[in-house]
């Protein structure tokens, strides 16, 4: 193992149980069962100071399936409140770290009910700088100033398809203690998948929240993480680590450790074990997979299949990267030049000429920024042609 974790274990438990819909009742009843077996909510003491990472990735309905139900957060708003702790609920979505544009994200996903919960929303829109020479990739880096006075940081995800990374889940959550308009920046600074995936793991050991739950009672598939189809699956999921968790999430959307990059990650540093057969699931209900969940991308390490010391295998996997990878492309008809994809590209490889965007393709990392927080959702991942036959073939 190249890296010891400090805070997650192949052994960490994970509990699943199941959802079908977001009323108050189902919501306590669900999450009473699923912590029950994962986490003592007896931890909780007065006047903790518990903060509520939630994934409120843009200003989108709850219905639309991008971010965490607001439901769900009230119900675990009440059972920490009910045990004298201060719970904060927040996030940095993309885009303005203020309190107007963060405002009217707590408002059109429908957060500001917690506030009727026992909770505050977090007002708190300083950025302070880390220092990480434990992480493996990210040493420095700067984040959302209020998650410093957490006594307990939860960390409640959305599941979801995702551009770059296949999949959105616990682990990646914890991107959002980047502020919205740095986010780029650290795309920038890792357009690798491996080494962003990486990146991802080292944030989740630097603020190793106590606990993750997830929401995947109604996910979203296709063009995830924003611009997908609301999909349901039936289930809360809630473990002591975001990895052993996302091994069952993975498990239950058809996807294997190696197709999803931050999984495969977190397996290297000896965080989750060989498969999801191996993690300590305590709750007796039976998963039954997702039929037909419609992925971003279909994503084998491809790109990576030739970096070995063979000249031939590495030539060869240059040419199978080269015409197996996909990219970001506009559907011409729904831009309107809104500018938001320019402003948002760390590679600065989008410029708006005659109110549409254009993409240089020398330029782009694939990183999917512009496809993730395009207001009009018209930019898509497109396969090329033979790995839409490969993907066809593979099914």
């Amino acid at each position: 193992m190249e890296y010891s974790s400090k805070y997650y274990s192949p052994t960490d438990p994970v509990a699943v149980v199941p959802l079908a819909e977001y009323t108050s009742d189902e919501a306590r009843r669900a999450l009473e069962e699923a912590l029950r077996g994962v986490f003592d909510l007896n931890n909780i003491k007065p006047n903790m100071r518990v903060v509520i990472k939630a994934n409120l990735v843009s200003a989108m309905k709850p219905d639309a399936a991008a971010t965490t139900h607001p439901a769900l957060l009230c119900a675990l708003c009440d059972m920490l409140a009910e045990r004298g702790a201060e719970v904060i609920v927040g996030d940095s979505p993309g885009g303005l770290y203020n309190s107007a544009f963060v405002g009217r994200v707590y408002t059109v996903t429908g957060v500001r009910a917690v506030l009727e919960h026992g909770a505050k929303l977090n007002g708190d829109f300083s950025e302070l700088a880390a220092e990480f020479p434990e992480g493996k990739i990210l040493h420095e880096f700067t984040y959302t100033g209020y998650l410093k006075y957490a006594d307990l940081i939860i960390n409640f995800a959305k599941l979801k398809s995702h551009g770059m990374m296949g999949m959105s889940y616990a682990a990646k959550n914890m991107f959002g203690a980047i502020p919205g308009v740095i986010k780029p920046e650290y795309h920038f600074r890792f357009p690798k998948y491996e080494d962003f995936a990486d990146m991802i793991v080292d944030l989740d050991e630097y603020f190793h929240p106590a606990l993750s739950i997830a929401d995947a009672v109604v996910g979203m598939e296709g063009n995830g993480p924003t611009a997908g189809t609301p999909c349901k699956m039936g289930y809360l999921l809630a473990s002591t680590s975001p990895h052993a968790l996302d091994m069952i999430a993975a498990d239950i959307l058809g996807f294997s450790r190696e197709e999803l990059p931050i999984l495969d990650a977190a397996y290297r540093r000896g965080m989750i074990p060989d498969t999801p057969r191996e993690i300590n699931v305590v709750t007796d209900y039976k998963v039954t997979r997702v039929a037909d969940f419609e992925r971003v991308v279909e994503r084998r390490s491809l790109e990576f299949s030739g970096n070995g010391k063979n000249p031939i295998k590495k030539l060869f996997g240059s040419f199978a990267g080269a015409i197996l990878r996909t990219r970001p492309v506009l559907k011409a008809d729904l831009c309107v030049g809104c500018g938001v994809c320019e402003g948002i590209c760390p590679a600065k490889a989008i410029t708006i000429k005659n109110k549409k965007a254009k993409i240089n393709r020398r330029e782009c990392i694939r990183c999917f920024c512009c496809q993730e927080f395009c207001p009009k959702s018209a930019l898509k991942v497109k396969r090329t042609a033979i790995a839409t036959i490969f993907h066809r073939e593979r099914k």
